[in-house]
């Protein structure tokens, strides 16, 4: 019985409440907006006071308007100023909406059309043009519309606009860009104005209708049936709002006088231009010119029923305002979006419970978090582990065990494997400014070991199978190596991100740099003598590789810039990157054509067949450089003489080989050993690769052609003594 009396009393509860609502909402609904006996529309137009239609039903002759039927028999109401229609009157924000003439001119001459609200107007300043809801529009090709001030005497503003057919001229609602089209602001307090709009005299003539007027910006849309209408009329009618204002006086001159149009409960808000309007304060609503809250002026907003603004607390409606509370055991508060709720008080625990319980809880904390801590140090060792398993498998470290083991990959000296903190350390964390070189497969720091050994260490640039490929094969083939002339790999390693090379530093830089990178116009400072031994030592690590290496060893990118030297100018070759070992009963290894243009064997280009001939052809071109002082291809000659070696062959061809010499080869030299030098770069770069000599060949002569220039540079020598 008693839950059934309780289900009725909240349905009577909620019933009453719908019902205070819903009466609230019709009072809003039933509110006048005119005077009492005076008429509120004209047509589908409302007309609020101070606006109004007959006598005694506006503030005063500024706000009479005239109903009237149009062409079309409808009503519409005007201002006595003015023949506009008036669609729109805001009490709220204090504007106005009326329709007002677009200015045409389709004849493509100059015309000037001028059109005012009222010279009163302009006086006391009570309607002015809204400067932030109004833009000045020009549409047409090629078109200067001007907004004047004051008749013809001072211009507001103006619009012009560019096209290259008349097609530009926009209708697809946009008006950006100048292109057919474009708005500009207009000044502040703007009454009376004339628009003038003339075609442009420095663009070709484009047979476009030109239009200028002043419209409510969000409106107006520049649509293909809104050009129609404006084309076929010949003028037409836009929107344009309205500022309006009470009196001419400010807030402080009337508030306490008899003029003072604003009725109870209301602020007075001072115009931007001159006068003032009136608002209801906050916590009310209605009409703020009415005198008589009763009749529709500005009323107290019961906050409660409207708002629910006190949350799960009570509301109490007050004049203007209203007052939130919470029931007994709760306390006022904000949400996380600052409304108001009410929440229960917090009960204190008394002090003998709390401090223990705070001590056992800390320790607990402790206890997680210093275990957490281990547990996460122990799993990032773990991670760090499997992290450099995965890395050095995918490094290939695999494959450098296989090759190491396997009958064609012996190893004759071991190479050390470093850990990555050690080289981090040695490189400052791999700092760009420890960068001594760019190669096709990595880039070369110089770091300083522990013990303060200054080396080399090559970080490759990618990480994928053909790199890994190409990285485990410099390993393997430099493992085998042992000649002085060929760089020598100190160690490696496998468990970084990419893999690493430690070579011994080699100091002086390519040979290809003190070649070619000459400072100013000084010459390069390798002499006759200098050529002569770099060329044999090279030759001799060569012929090393291809004859005496425990197998037989293709470098296949022979290059000036893969030859360094020391401090005493002795090479050494580098970059095994693309080497290859052949198989002792092979002639020829196939493979994909790999190497550096200017330098590529033509023969093995052609057939895919890379042998010891083809190293024999790239060591030619360097001969040649070393003869010439040019780069493999020319960035001066043209067409099939750009390739250094075409040059060359076609210039010995021709008996021309001093004319193409570098400078200190010709002086320094005697005649006959360059004529020997460059007759074997002749013979090297033969297109038929069995009729090169091999590279043992090749040292062999330009060994005794060193030892002869060595023996007589030492007999000058002891002369001089």
């Amino acid at each position: 019985m008693a839950f059934h009396v309780a289900v009725k009393f909240q349905r009577f509860v909620l019933l009453l409440c719908l019902q205070l609502v819903s009466a609230k909402m019709a009072v809003a609904a039933s509110r006048p907006i005119a005077k009492p006996g005076c008429p509120d529309k004209c047509g589908n137009v409302s007309i609020p006071y101070p606006f109004g239609m007959g006598d005694g039903c506006f503030l005063d002759q500024w706000f009479q308007i005239l109903c009237k039927k149009n062409h079309l028999g409808h009503l519409k109401p005007t201002t006595v100023f003015s023949d506009y229609n008036v669609s729109d009157i805001s009490v709220l924000d204090g504007y106005m909406t009326t329709d007002v003439y677009t200015f045409t001119n389709c004849s493509g001459n100059q015309t000037k059309n001028y059109g005012y609200w009222s010279p009163h107007l302009r006086k006391y300043f009570k309607f002015t043009i809204s400067t932030t809801r109004n833009k000045f529009i020009a549409i047409g090709c090629n078109t200067y519309a001007y907004l004047k001030q004051r008749g013809n005497v001072y211009t507001a503003t103006k619009c012009v606009t560019t096209c290259s057919t008349s097609k530009d001229a926009r209708t697809d609602g946009s008006c950006t860009g100048g292109i057919g089209c474009c708005y500009s602001s207009i000044p502040t307090g703007l009454t009376g104005y004339g628009i003038e709009v003339n075609a442009r005299d420095d663009l070709p003539k484009i047979d476009t209708c030109k239009y200028g007027f002043l419209a409510e910006a969000n409106s107006l849309k520049v649509s293909s049936s809104f050009m129609k209408d404006l084309k076929n009329s010949g003028t037409g009618m836009v929107p344009v709002v309205v500022d309006w204002s009470i009196g001419y006086e400010t807030c402080d001159g009337v508030i306490n006088s008899t003029l003072y149009a604003c009725g109870p409960h209301t602020d007075c808000i001072q115009s931007t231009v001159s006068g003032y309007r009136c608002s209801c304060k906050s916590g009310y609503e209605g009409n703020p010119y009415f005198n008589d809250t009763k009749s529709g002026g500005c009323q107290d907003i019961n906050e409660c029923l409207v708002l629910s603004p006190c949350g799960n607390g009570y509301c109490s409606n007050e004049q203007g305002s209203y007052t939130c509370t919470c029931p007994a055991g709760t306390n006022p508060g904000r949400s996380s979006d600052q409304k108001f709720i009410c929440t229960r008080e917090r009960r204190t625990l008394p002090v003998y419970v709390v401090v223990p319980l705070g001590i056992g809880v800390s320790i607990v904390i402790l206890f997680m978090v210093a275990m957490g801590y281990w547990l996460y140090i122990r799993f990032e060792k773990i991670k760090q582990m499997k992290l450099k398993e995965k890395h050095f498998t995918r490094n290939g470290g695999l494959l450098l065990n296989q090759k190491i083991t396997s009958n064609t990959g012996r190893v004759e000296r071991a190479a050390k494997i470093f850990v990555a903190q050690e080289l981090e350390r040695t490189t400052d964390n791999f700092n760009p400014n420890r960068i001594i070189g760019k190669g096709g497969f990595g880039t070369v720091f110089k770091g300083m070991l522990s013990n303060g050994e200054i080396v080399a260490i090559k970080k490759s640039t990618l990480v994928d199978e053909t790199q890994v490929a190409q990285f485990i094969n410099e390993v393997a083939i430099l493992s085998q190596t042992n000649h002085r002339h060929i760089v020598k790999l100190l160690g490696c390693c496998l468990e970084t991100h990419v893999p690493l090379l430690v070579y011994e530093f080699v100091s002086n830089g390519t040979l290809s740099y003190h070649l070619h990178s000459k400072e100013g116009d000084s010459e390069s400072l390798i002499s006759w003598k200098d050529r002569v031994r770099i060329a044999s030592e090279v030759a001799g690590a060569l012929a090393y590789l291809h004859s005496d290496a425990s197998i037989p060893i293709y470098h296949r990118d022979i290059k000036t810039t893969n030859i360094l030297l020391d401090e005493k100018y002795s090479a050494k070759v580098s970059d095994f990157g693309i080497s290859r070992s052949a198989p002792v009963d092979s002639t020829h290894l196939t493979t994909l054509v790999q190497g550096t243009f200017g330098y590529l064997d033509p023969e093995y280009f052609h057939s895919g067949q890379f042998n010891d001939k083809s190293d024999v052809y790239s060591f030619g071109i360097v001969l040649v450089e070393l003869l010439t002082g040019e780069q493999a291809l020319s960035q001066i000659r043209h067409g099939e003489e750009r390739s250094l070696a075409l040059h060359f062959v076609k210039s010995v061809k021709e008996n021309r080989l001093s004319e193409i010499l570098y400078a200190r080869v010709l002086n320094e030299g005697e005649i006959e050993d360059v004529f020997v030098v460059g007759k074997l770069a002749e013979n090297c770069l033969k297109y038929v690769g069995r009729k090169r000599p091999t590279m043992k060949e090749v040292s062999l002569i330009l060994g005794g052609l060193h030892e002869k220039l060595s023996k007589y540079s030492a007999c000058v020598e002891g002369r001089t003594n």
